[in-house]
């Protein structure tokens, strides 16, 4: 799995002005069976997106964020390979 961590780089209003496109991008990546978790940092200097997939789709999804595609934020992609979910984590071993 994949933590695409997200931080801002443009002030709060840039980012709440391209927020619908982002929450568009997220559902699209649910809908598409890539992104399983995600939401806001705190304090709100970014986010998190919990993603499956191959490193080159992930990576590409990532760029496709209208935060990081508008130059309003950076995206660090994180592989992590979970030793142990909790009951109800299961599906972060996918």
């Amino acid at each position: 799995m994949f933590i695409l961590d997200i931080t801002y780089t443009a002030p709060i209003e840039v980012i709440d002005g391209l927020l619908a496109d982002h929450i568009t991008w997220l559902e699209q990546g649910r809908a598409d069976g890539m992104f399983m978790a995600w939401g806001r940092k705190v304090p709100r200097d970014g986010g998190l997106v919990y993603a499956t997939g191959t490193r080159e789709t992930v990576e590409a999804a990532a760029q496709r964020d209208p935060f990081v595609a508008n130059g309003a934020a950076s995206v660090r992609v994180i592989e992590f390979v979970p030793s142990y979910a909790d009951a109800g984590l299961e599906g972060l071993s996918r």
